[in-house]
């Protein structure tokens, strides 16, 4: 009589010895985010520009880590499953939660504004979903992509240095650019189609941005 093979144990994940150096500048990359909403909503009670530039700052700042994050993991050649969902989810928070609610602070809070940024974020979060399904194949069995399929999610840094400027320029709140159209039944700022036009391209297809 034969004995039934029994399943190996499954070893336990743990979470601190799975840490490496470029996990921590990811998570700065989330604090960045995380720092730049409270900004947004603490300009929102107070109305002080210092804040709503400081949030503002912060998205490049985010950028920096999200930069250097990668670049010590392919030099300590550290790349994990772990750090790229930690990537991911950080640049969810710096580069499409954070300018939406800068967006939202300055004063695109209309219906269709709203509506907008929501599919800003969208866009952002499906973009991000299918460069983590997608990388293996794109990289050909090199270490890095070779391509983006559509424009990165942090090239939304521009989308904040524009509200930065228009903060800057006193051009926001009631004085936003373009002021308000009546669409309907809601308010629309044509200033939030700018929104529009990164989230669609986030999600495009066709557009094919080298990554170097």
């Amino acid at each position: 009589m034969t004995t039934p093979s029994t399943a190996p144990a499954r070893k336990h994940f743990s979470m601190i010895r799975g840490f490496h150096l470029a996990d921590a500048f990811t998570l700065g990359n989330a604090a960045c985010g995380v720092g730049a909403v409270f900004l947004a909503m603490a300009f929102m009670a107070s109305h002080s520009l210092a804040q709503f530039l400081w949030a503002a700052a912060l998205a490049p700042a985010a950028f920096v880590f999200d930069v250097l994050d990668g670049r010590i993991a392919r030099w300590r050649q550290t790349q994990s499953a772990l750090g790229r969902e930690l990537d991911s989810l950080a640049d969810v928070i710096s580069f499409g939660v954070a300018p939406a609610a800068l967006g939202f602070a300055a004063g695109l809070n209309g219906g269709w504004d709203c509506v907008i940024l929501i599919y800003f974020v969208g866009c952002g979060v499906s973009r991000l979903a299918r460069y983590n399904v997608t990388a293996e194949a794109l990289s050909a069995g090199a270490d890095k992509v070779k391509y983006f399929e559509g424009t990165p999610i942090p090239t939304s840094v521009v989308l904040v240095g524009v509200l930065a400027y228009a903060a800057w320029q006193g051009r926001i709140g009631d004085a936003l650019w373009g002021a308000a159209w009546a669409v309907g039944p809601w308010q629309l700022h044509p200033l939030v189609l700018l929104f529009a036009l990164s989230g669609t391209l986030m999600i495009s297809k066709t557009l094919r941005i080298p990554k170097f």
